[in-house]
């Protein structure tokens, strides 16, 4: 069997298999038609006319931001990587330091990521003054920055070492790298999502734990009832940042615990605090983020074994301007392949979401049977955080990884209906 063929079989068969877990792990259906028919989704039976008007005007005035900043860093990434601008710069950059491939892939790869955020950096900056204009943001320029390199250099050291070990493997083993990259590539997504919540969230947050108290003790007997362990109640200094309310349950076994805003714990009563930890206790029941895990390394390994079809035809590098995949100038190539990717992959991620989400919320329902504090907290959030009641059909299916704040009261009340509530 020829290496093309052996990819292309690989490929049907690891495709075949993300199309399983994603159809096995999804909730198609989270709730049974409740009698008298599902409670209409309505934006004016629960927000008044002044509050829909002020989350109106907040997205309106940055929707145009996000949606360029968008746009622009794709093209950016296309222009770069489908022609040999990104190679010619690559390799400039090189040069002083004798161009080899390494040197290639390390500068290139930090360029590029710095280039892409330069090129959107007007619109972040613009993105950021709405948000203190509308009192979502609490950070000074100084915090907003240092947060920016952060998020820079992390994410810029990760894809160099990531494409330094990926092109490795191509040059070393020219045949057969689409099975190594495969292997792994899902190896990688298993770590860093384990690694996460140890690593990566404390660069961005500080967290203390909660103080004992009512709120402790009513959090971790909310878990122990579904049977879930945790470790620690923990409180994230968010509100340096922002105004927003959320919290989330991080880790997997000894690791893992409830997490809470600081917004949260002092902008909501105990009850709706509780509502949200059920919620996200209901991600941890149903093993939500092993099972994405599971659907992005299966992703991820269809992707080297895609990769691997399309290099295969020299059209594809004689359009980036280098000779093969192996040369650390095909860095920008790479790169705007994955963002092409991500893109087309983004309606289904987001279909996904909202449909475990959903799952997550009838979880919350079942474990505190509170029907009536559900709806208060997402009223709450929606308002404090400005959530777009009623979003574009085409904005909701690209990028809404969450079902509306009036989606998610309907499903609250048709939960009430089934439970005689």
């Amino acid at each position: 069997m020829s290496p093309r063929l052996a990819a292309a079989v690989a490929l049907a068969c690891l495709g075949v298999g993300l199309v399983v877990a994603i159809a096995v792990t999804t909730p198609w259906r989270t709730l049974d038609p409740p009698p008298g028919g599902p409670a209409p989704v309505s934006v004016s039976r629960d927000f008044t006319p002044e509050q829909v008007h002020r989350e109106q005007a907040f997205h309106r005035a940055l929707r145009p931001a996000s949606y360029a900043s968008v746009a622009i860093s794709l093209f950016v990434a296309v222009l770069l990587g489908l022609t040999p601008l990104g190679a010619r710069l690559v390799g400039a950059l090189a040069r002083p330091l004798g161009g080899g491939w390494g040197w290639q892939l390390v500068l290139g790869s930090l360029a590029l990521a710095v280039i892409g955020q330069l090129v959107t950096l007007p619109l972040s900056v613009y993105g950021e003054s709405v948000l203190r204009r509308y009192g979502l943001s609490t950070q000074d320029w100084g915090g907003w920055t240092v947060d920016l390199l952060k998020g820079l250099a992390l994410g810029a050291g990760i894809t160099t070492v990531v494409l330094v070990a990926f092109l490795a493997v191509v040059r070393a083993a020219p045949r057969t790298w689409w099975a190594w990259t495969a292997v792994g590539s899902a190896v990688l997504v298993v770590a860093l999502s384990f690694l996460y919540p140890v690593v990566v969230e404390p660069v961005f947050n500080k967290f203390t734990p909660l103080p004992a108290g009512e709120l402790r003790t009513s959090l971790l007997q909310l878990a122990r009832a579904d049977h879930e362990p945790v470790r620690d109640v923990l409180v994230a200094d968010a509100s340096r940042r922002t105004t927003s309310l959320n919290a989330y349950v991080s880790g997997f076994g000894s690791t893992r615990r409830i997490v809470l805003y600081d917004t949260l714990v002092n902008g909501a009563p105990p009850a709706e605090v509780r509502l949200v930890v059920a919620h996200e206790l209901g991600h941890a029941k149903r093993n939500d983020v092993l099972h994405g895990t599971l659907i992005g390394a299966l992703g991820a390994a269809a992707a080297c074994c895609l990769a691997y079809l399309l290099f295969s035809s020299p059209w594809l590098l004689r359009r980036a301007g280098v000779a093969q995949l192996g040369d650390g100038r095909s860095v920008a190539l790479l790169l705007a392949l994955v963002a092409i990717g991500g893109l087309l992959s983004m309606p289904l991620q987001t279909l996904v979401s909202r449909r475990i989400e959903a799952r997550a919320d009838v979880h919350s329902l079942d474990l505190t049977h509170d029907s009536p504090t559900f709806i208060e907290s997402e009223k709450r959030l929606a308002v404090t955080n400005l959530s777009d009641l009623q979003p574009n059909p085409l904005v909701y299916g690209l990028f809404f990884t969450h079902p509306t704040s009036p989606q998610r009261i309907a499903l609250a009340r048709n939960w009430a209906k089934l439970h005689d509530r």
